[in-house]
């Protein structure tokens, strides 16, 4: 399998997919626990898919998260979300070898709907891997780089981020403030992309990327997206200073894309 190309395209236009490497043999073992324990249940899940760091290859052993994306067979009831938050959380007290296991969570409806193709479809074909159940990302093309995406993507920053500034303020402990600081950071810079012009040639596949692509439009807001990445990847500030940075990017944002 070809490297990634750091545009994150490849030579047809399309952005490129996962490259199938093997998982890293330090995360085996919890991923056969989370196929073990995800399936003991009666049949709830449709397919679960892997993405992220460990996804990709280069996750590195008490330092990332594991990334899951669970597809339901039927759109899920609240004691169905229930029993697989105790799982996830019985997982996560497992396996060391991961700081954070993160379940996002959809219905095999909902993934195949015609007007989420750009989000969910988008997201199953080039971000995860099928490790378990029914593969989904085999209904749809390729895609090609464009702002819709993004937008169908994270559009829902300004309300997501919005809720991680009130919870970073109110977090009780700084390990949890800590936390939630890097999730929005991460969010945050994913969320960049919304501002991306039809004329970009790069799809950014790392944060780095996504702070390169977002500094070229936007030098001005430099300092800005450094101190996110710098959150993203190890988070130090105080809760108050970081919420005061993010809700002021959040004002920015609304302005450039209201």
């Amino acid at each position: 399998m070809d490297r990634l190309h750091p545009s994150g395209i490849d030579a047809d236009g399309y952005i490129l997919t996962l490259p199938n490497v093997e998982v890293q043999p330090q995360f085996q073992d919890v991923l056969a626990d989370v196929c073990m324990t995800l399936t003991r249940s009666p049949p709830l899940l449709d397919g679960i898919y892997l993405y992220g760091s460990v996804a990709r290859g280069d996750a590195v052993p008490a330092v990332s998260d594991l990334d899951l994306t669970l597809v339901l067979q039927n759109p899920p009831a609240s004691q169905d979300l229930e029993m697989l938050e105790t799982k996830r959380r019985a997982l996560e007290s497992r396996h060391t070898e991961v700081i954070k296991i993160d379940f996002d969570i959809g219905s095999r409806a909902e993934v195949l709907a015609a007007d989420n193709r750009l989000s969910w479809g988008y997201w199953l074909k080039h971000h995860c891997r099928c490790i378990g159940g029914n593969d989904l990302s085999k209904h749809f093309d390729r895609f090609k780089p464009s702002r819709d995406i993004a937008i169908a993507v994270n559009g829902d920053f300004a309300s997501v981020l919005t809720r991680y500034a009130d919870l970073i303020e109110q977090a009780p402990i700084p390990t949890q403030s800590l936390r939630l600081q890097r999730e929005a950071s991460r969010k945050l810079i994913r969320s960049t992309q919304v501002l991306r012009s039809e004329q970009d040639l790069m799809w950014p596949q790392t944060l780095e990327e996504h702070v390169e692509l977002f500094v070229q439009h936007f030098p001005c807001m430099r300092m800005q997206a450094c101190f996110f990445l710098s959150q993203a990847r190890n988070p130090d500030a105080g809760p108050k200073e970081f919420a005061a940075h993010l809700r002021s990017f959040l004002i920015w944002m609304a302005s450039e894309t209201g």
